[in-house]
């Protein structure tokens, strides 16, 4: 990932961790956080009923509604911060101030409720953000291969699936990597393009 500054300055990496409403962000962020992480969690009412769409996860009864927030440090001056956005499309206007500054995102994949990680898709590519999709391992939903949902979501070929749990530290850890790996790869083919121009 990088060695840290020899000057004593610190250098962050900025990760967002996106997708559709309880597809597990907030349990990704909680799960690779070598701190406790800031959450931002309040419990679903009568309200929001008619609003939120709980088909899939009807047993879920907190959403996030700006975000989460945690850390992971890499070595002495290098820190990975990880900003978890919150899932509802009425919170969507907080996704542009979350995304300035990113080094890359995690979109976070249901096969359940694929269609729910689209927006999330579609924010990156337009904004040229790179990221890579995790498909969130759920029990009893059917298993995919990372090329099927890349079919389905439509990708870029380059563009990274990998499968997870987000509850298992070790394997938000290597969703990570692979992010970080590849916004390395997506940020020298821009330098290596902007030096032929």
């Amino acid at each position: 990932m990088g060695s840290a500054p020899s000057d004593g300055s610190v250098l962050a990496l900025k990760i967002l961790v996106a997708g559709g409403f309880g597809v597990g962000k907030t349990t990704l962020v909680g799960a690779v956080s070598e701190i406790r992480p800031l959450r931002t969690e309040e419990q679903l009412t009568a309200a929001g009923r008619g609003v939120d769409d709980l088909g899939g996860v009807e047993r879920k009864s907190t959403t996030t509604v700006a975000m989460d927030f945690g850390r992971i440090t890499i070595r002495d001056g290098l820190s990975v911060y990880l900003f978890g956005t919150p899932g509802q499309d009425r919170f969507w206007f907080l996704w542009d101030e979350l995304a300035q500054g990113a080094l890359g995102a995690v979109v976070l994949a249901d096969t359940r409720r694929l269609t729910d990680c689209f927006p999330a898709v579609d924010f990156f590519e337009h904004r040229g953000i790179p990221f890579v999709v995790a498909v969130n391992r759920f029990a009893g939903a059917r298993a995919f291969e990372p090329a099927e949902v890349a079919r389905a979501l439509d990708l870029d070929g380059s563009t990274p699936v990998v499968v997870c749990d987000a509850r298992q530290r070790a394997s938000g850890k290597d969703v990570l990597v692979n992010l970080v790996e590849h916004a390395g790869r997506v940020h020298a083919a821009r330098l290596l393009a902007e030096t032929r121009c």
